[in-house]
């Protein structure tokens, strides 16, 4: 599977490694060479430095042939826009989308975008650790109960 990951943050790094460990074709796409340095040593992963809004540096990093598209920059609106170029543009499959703000994630979706909030996300999981729940499924974290 080849996998686009524009962001290398921590979540986008951890990603990268998860999924070459794997043996995907993992490509990171980051503006700051920098933070290219979460990836480690020996990652497996084709890293290009650009801006993963700019359809250029998305070629170069073979959009037009990737199976996945994950967008974990630290900008909502960022990865909105990047998410909406892998679809629209570039009829990416399978689109993921980093977004910290629960009330913007819920405008997403109606997009029809898949959006993972990682705040809901890991308050759902110690909600249900503390609870002793068995853990659910990610859709059950990823909003914003009534009453919270």
């Amino acid at each position: 599977m080849k996998i686009l990951i524009f962001g290398c943050g921590r979540t986008g790094a951890a990603l990268a490694r998860m999924m070459a460990k794997r043996g995907n074709e993992v490509v990171v796409i980051e503006r700051d060479p920098k933070a290219l340095d979460r990836l480690g040593e020996d990652h497996g992963c084709k890293t290009i430095i650009g801006d993963g809004l700019d359809e250029d540096v998305l070629r170069k990093a073979g959009i037009e042939e990737a199976d996945v598209f994950v967008t974990c920059t630290r900008g909502d609106n960022t990865n909105l826009m990047a998410a909406q170029i892998a679809t629209t543009r570039y009829r990416v499959e399978r689109v993921c989308v980093k977004v910290n703000d629960p009330s913007r994630a819920a405008e997403y979706r109606k997009l029809g975008l898949f959006c993972i909030t990682p705040n809901l996300l890991t308050a759902g999981m110690m909600r249900d650790w503390i609870l002793e729940q068995p853990f659910q499924p990610i859709d059950t974290y990823n909003v914003i109960e009534e009453g919270e």
